[in-house]
């Protein structure tokens, strides 16, 4: 983006009865330095109130009279939410659940991907909008629909998934052997008779859940694919689809060559548990939306106030609604964007947060939390398109996630893969050190130190890219549960990790032991014990140097930290799942090693850099600030 955008949805179709509003709407946006509105995200039934009778024209006026304001339009297809008409008229557009019902009509992100009329009724409005709007010099951005997500079991949808599975697996044969379906007698004679994991059906076969879950992504990328094929008739500017967060059922990296510009709704649970820790996680999903295409994003929605939807929805205190905007510019965000603009007077979110409330004044502490942040923009405007440039990488895969959530072992209830990414990605948060968020399929050459926590499968040739970057200089650091199934989940023979890995590691390991969720071990590392959790896994040494041992249970004297060189390279191996304190030393240690700075503060103070700007995070005060601090 040219500028740091300040805005977020506007829905001025639920107003169009009250000109007073929407004037009123236009002299509030300005007090509050907007330059952006987003539009048309649920306004279908507005657009087109009978099939084929576009009404467009109000739209227009709105685009026309936030320009002549100096505001520009982000213009939403409106996919996310279809209108009733469309909804009885063609049934076969709404989805069926996992339980084979298909749902009526209301609610929204509930339409079949594959259905070919939702298809051609979403191309004909997306078109109508483009071929009016395309080129209006307002329109800076395309938003595709509206959080993508869900599955459809209808029959079209099973009739899609058999395609692409004999598009991947070609044969029969080839899939009964990659999904091992002699297991329980349960091996296939065709492809029709495979149907999509459901509770009343198979759902035992980890390759199928696997792919199923492949191929939900696949249908969902090409629906949305198809939308912008629509767009593109008429109109060449960017185009944007909004995520959420660590969403479990889509794999967001697989939309990187797609969209153009990555955006996100933030939601943190502010006040709800630490508030450093609800900082820190959406800190690493900021980093996430900034790694998938490695460029700066947009916080395209997030909440001035409150939601109205997490099971405590506490308001923001003075000083957070600055802080969690600096939080988002300061790892790669080039705009602070609300949902929404005004509150609604009905409907399910009339009370969620809104920069303008049901008192519709400039009066409120929210609406001034909001003016400030603009004028903070205004400010530090010399941000937008500032690039992070991370020496680091830790890497998390959604395909690689699955698998671990669908494997059943030692904790089939909290392997913690996700928590397990974040006790290594807070200790760099806290030193002010930039991360990367990458998956499997991601070049690392680039990079110092790559951290792999939890890598069970191997997929997309990671085992040799992680092989290559230590053999030519990179540190790895490696855990538990490393290299144990390949693509298809499938174990691999001869030992883990597999496929070469633990000959980088230097190790063999044998078994691992789960601990209960009250229970933990510990290892002595630099003469202190370091605490452990969730599980143990006994290794054995292959030239590896043991740094750490166990001190408890009967693996005591066990090593529970590795260090290996490799080529040029180095390899660390934790065992264990450590607690916050060895992290904090380990990575303290690792990165001055590795010449990569960070800064020194208090204890729950975040101090970083993007460009020639220093942010500070107070997280004890709840303050931020923001300078200019040239290299």
């Amino acid at each position: 983006m040219p500028k740091l955008l300040h805005g977020g949805d506007y829905n001025p179709d639920q107003w169009l009865d009250r000109p007073d509003i929407l004037a009123k709407d236009i002299l509030l946006m300005k007090e509050a330095s907007i330059n952006s509105a987003t539009l048309g995200v649920f306004a279908w039934a507005a657009l087109e109130p009978q099939e084929g009778n576009y009404q467009l024209g109000w739209l227009e006026d709105i685009i026309n009279n936030l320009w002549d304001n100096g505001i520009s339009t982000i213009l939403a297809t409106p996919s996310g939410a279809k209108p009733n008409w469309l909804a009885e008229k063609y049934p076969e557009a709404r989805r069926v659940n996992r339980n084979g019902q298909r749902e009526l009509a209301g609610e929204r992100h509930n339409h079949c991907f594959t259905s070919p009329v939702y298809r051609e009724k979403v191309s004909a409005i997306n078109e109508k909008l483009a071929e009016r709007f395309g080129t209006h010099p307002a329109v800076t951005l395309w938003h595709i629909s509206n959080e993508y997500g869900g599955e459809c079991f209808c029959d079209l949808c099973k009739d899609e998934f058999r395609k692409w599975l004999k598009n991947k697996h070609k044969t029969i044969e080839n899939l009964n052997k990659s999904w091992w379906t002699s297991f329980w007698s349960h091996t296939y004679n065709s492809f029709e008779q495979i149907s999509p994991p459901v509770p009343y059906g198979e759902q035992g076969l980890h390759g199928l859940v696997l792919d199923w879950k492949r191929f939900v992504t696949d249908q969902t990328l090409d629906f949305c694919k198809h939308e912008i094929e629509a767009v593109r008739k008429y109109s060449e500017k960017p185009v944007t689809t909004n995520f959420m967060e660590f969403f479990g059922g889509l794999n967001y990296f697989k939309f990187k060559d797609t969209i153009d510009v990555v955006s996100w709704d933030s939601y943190p649970a502010w006040h709800t548990k630490n508030d450093v820790t609800t900082s820190m996680t959406t800190s690493m999903a900021h980093d996430l939306m900034r790694s998938i295409k490695k460029q700066p994003f947009l916080m395209i929605e997030s909440t001035p106030s409150t939601t109205n939807w997490q099971p405590i929805s506490k308001l923001k205190k003075p000083g957070v609604h600055m802080l969690s905007s600096l939080m988002a510019l300061a790892h790669g965000s080039d705009s602070v964007m609300y949902f929404q603009w005004r509150k609604s007077r009905g409907a399910s979110e009339k009370f969620h947060g809104a920069v303008v409330d049901h008192f519709g004044g400039s009066e409120t502490r929210v609406f001034q939390d909001v003016a400030a942040v603009g004028k903070k923009l205004l400010e530090i405007s010399d941000l937008a398109g500032a690039e992070i440039n991370p020496d680091i990488a830790i890497i998390y895969d959604w395909e690689n996630r699955w698998a671990i959530e669908t494997l059943r072992g030692q904790r089939n209830v909290g392997a913690n893969y996700l928590d397990s990414i974040s006790d290594h990605y807070r200790a760099l948060w806290e030193m002010g050190i930039p991360v990367d968020i990458a998956d499997c399929e991601c070049d690392f050459s680039g990079y110092k130190l790559v951290i792999a926590p939890m890598l069970y499968m191997l997929r997309a040739g990671i085992e040799e890219k992680l092989r290559d970057f230590v053999k030519n200089g990179g540190i790895l650091v490696g855990t538990y549960m490393t290299g144990q199934v390949d693509e298809n989940d499938l174990c691999f023979l001869g030992g883990f990790p597999a496929c070469g890995l633990g000959e980088v590691f230097g190790l063999w390991a044998e078994e691992m032991d789960a601990l209960k969720d009250d229970e933990r071990n510990s290892f002595l590392y630099q003469g202190k014990e370091r605490f452990s959790r969730d599980f143990a896994e006994l290794v054995h040494p292959k030239g590896a140097e043991v740094l750490g041992t166990y001190t408890k249970d009967f693996y005591a004297g066990h090593p529970a930290l590795l260090k290996n060189q490799f080529g040029k390279g180095t390899a660390y191996y934790l065992a264990t799942r450590p607690e916050a304190d060895f992290c904090q030393s380990f990575y303290k240690d690792l990165t001055a090693e590795l010449g990569i700075k960070g800064f020194e503060v208090e204890p729950g103070v975040v101090k970083s850099r993007r460009g020639k700007f220093v942010f500070t995070l107070d997280f004890n005060r709840l303050s931020a600030d923001v300078k200019e601090e040239e290299i």
